[in-house]
């Protein structure tokens, strides 16, 4: 059988975790380890680190703390934030991270994908995506540095081109979405899967119980990612999967 996943997100600035809306009024949320501790025993499927100001700010990756983290909890670990070489996934993954998740860094050099697909194997290679739909409406572009340059790319085409060159795996952001609890953009969601063959993760929204079915089923994602909602105590991630086991939705209890 296979599950529908439900994973926290946990955005790191300098050692902390933080969170804002569509990326603005970002405010401290608190300790990276003792989040992590906390979905661990609440049965997280996942967790996905971003160094959510690498790229843009030029700094390091945050070895240490994945390190500790990863020495401390069970679940599968995707991290990502200024990935930019073959380097950074060798280090991310020996400091213990299950898979690697580019995207700056991946749209100033495609071929990073391909490269290291061939080197860890697709199932290490998460593409993120930030997008926003484009005025009026019609269609999506990807922007890249933390969602604040963009790039004129199409998002359903360069989701396309990220699995041709050997991606695993889509993390799908709507920057609209992010942080408001509006609920996923379950057009998008729909429409990159139509695309692709890859599992894609939505993120940015989610809010209420009945959001994460929503795109679990008409945004036909295969995982949902969310941040808010669990590090402000609305709900826990076994709450959300109760909800969605109650709605006949696969997930792993």
């Amino acid at each position: 059988m296979i599950y529908k996943r439900i994973i926290p997100c946990l955005d790191i600035d300098q050692g902390k975790v933080t969170r804002g809306v569509q990326y603005q009024n970002v405010r401290d949320v608190g300790d990276p380890l003792e989040l992590c501790k906390r979905y661990d025993a609440q049965l997280a499927d996942e967790l996905v680190f971003y160094d959510i100001t690498a790229s843009s700010d030029g700094r390091g990756l945050i070895y240490e703390t994945l390190t500790t983290v990863s020495e401390s909890i069970f679940m599968p670990l995707t991290v990502g934030g200024g990935v930019s070489t073959l380097e950074d996934f060798r280090k991310l993954t020996l400091a213990g991270a299950d898979k690697v998740s580019i995207d700056t860094g991946a749209v100033k050099n495609p071929d990073l994908i391909r490269a290291a697909s061939d080197h860890f194997g697709s199932q290490c290679v998460v593409l993120s995506m930030q997008v926003k739909r484009r005025a009026g409406g019609q269609g999506w572009e990807t922007y890249i540095k933390g969602g604040r340059e963009p790039t004129g790319f199409d998002a359903l085409e360069w989701a396309a081109r990220g699995q041709a060159l050997g991606a695993g795996e889509i993390v799908l952001n709507s920057i609209d979405g992010d942080g408001t609890k509006k609920g996923y953009d379950l057009e998008l969601c729909a429409a990159v899967k139509a695309e692709v063959d890859l599992p894609i993760v939505a993120s940015g929204g989610a809010g209420t119980l009945e959001d994460f079915y929503n795109v679990l089923t008409v945004g036909k994602a295969d995982a949902a990612l969310a941040a808010s909602v669990f590090h402000f105590g609305t709900y826990t991630v076994r709450e959300v999967k109760e909800y969605l086991a109650s709605r006949g939705v696969s997930v792993r209890l």
